[in-house]
């Protein structure tokens, strides 16, 4: 497979390490992970699209092979720095590609919503297990009733500084319960368990302190591009609720998808309806043509 990577530099001279895969001149996806993760949590989406799409995948500050920024680097306004810089790095002037985002990286998409380099290269966008504000509230990691009890549990599970520790049986028991359904395979608890307890902590804990203060209602009424949205049901990061009221507020929704039995790692417990999402958006945006594998040729 053709890759190349290359080192963007954001607004305030962050690196992002980037990756792009696939043959040139084919219709663009870029893809965004949450956080914890990495590029490699695409891998699945990663494999099956650069078949025939130009695949741009980048590790958010701080996480991958993206370095741990300074202080003050953390916020929805360096989110929406990076993807403008990799999107200006990595196609065209006016090339227009499909953007999908998981958990933070949908955080990513709707903080960029209004920013010139976004409307300029955003085709459509997919908002994959995520929300855009109360994600201490709604999250039902901690199973009490909802009010300020569970919120601020919530809070001070998600916002922890304790290191991880190693990958073990009891870690990825902890993992699977918070963060993926429960007929999840354990080759997939295992692929998310490495890529989580690999993101370095000062990182985790600061864009933990982001997130449980989030609020991009604006973003979603900004996001004027179609944006399909896809949840688990059985999600307790980003529950239900709030895909349910994204697709109600957001100006061109293409319909949301539930998941049943999926938790918060769509991409990696779920990777072929993820996938079949993204290349949907690229049949109907771009232009793109099914392999004739797909086309059952």
């Amino acid at each position: 497979m053709n890759v190349r990577t290359l080192t963007v530099r954001s607004a305030d001279g962050a690196e992002l390490h980037t990756e792009v895969h696939g043959p040139e001149g084919a219709p663009a996806v870029v893809l965004a992970h949450g956080w914890t993760c990495s590029t490699a949590f695409w891998a699945e989406q990663i494999r099956d699209l650069a078949v025939d799409h130009r695949v741009v995948a980048y590790d958010q500050r701080g996480h991958g092979r993206s370095p741990v920024p300074a202080d003050g680097g953390y916020s929805t306004t360096a989110l929406a720095d990076d993807l403008e810089a990799v999107l200006a790095a990595t196609l065209g002037p006016g090339e227009r590609a499909v953007i999908a985002g998981h958990s933070m990286g949908g955080m990513t998409i709707m903080a960029a919503a209004a920013r010139p380099g976004f409307v300029q290269h955003a085709a459509a966008v997919l908002l994959c297990s995520t929300g855009p504000s109360r994600l201490t509230a709604e999250a039902t990691v901690v199973p009490l009733g909802p009010g300020g009890l569970r919120t601020r549990l919530t809070g001070a599970v998600l916002g922890s500084k304790a290191p991880l520790g190693p990958v073990n049986g009891i870690s990825k028991k902890v993992l699977k319960y918070a963060t993926m359904g429960p007929g999840s395979a354990p080759g997939r608890v295992e692929a998310c368990a490495r890529i989580v307890h690999a993101c370095p902590r000062p990182s985790r804990y600061g864009w933990s302190q982001v997130l449980a203060h989030l609020d991009l209602e604006a973003g979603v009424r900004d996001l004027r591009v179609p944006a399909a949205v896809l949840v688990g049901t059985a999600d307790r990061l980003t529950p239900p609720v709030h895909s349910r009221a994204m697709a109600e507020a957001l100006p061109h929704c293409t319909g949301l998808t539930e998941l049943a039995g999926m938790g918060h790692m769509t991409p990696v417990e779920a990777p072929e309806a993820v996938t079949a999402q993204i290349r949907e958006l690229t049949l109907t945006y771009l232009g793109a043509r099914p392999t004739s594998k797909e086309a059952g040729v």
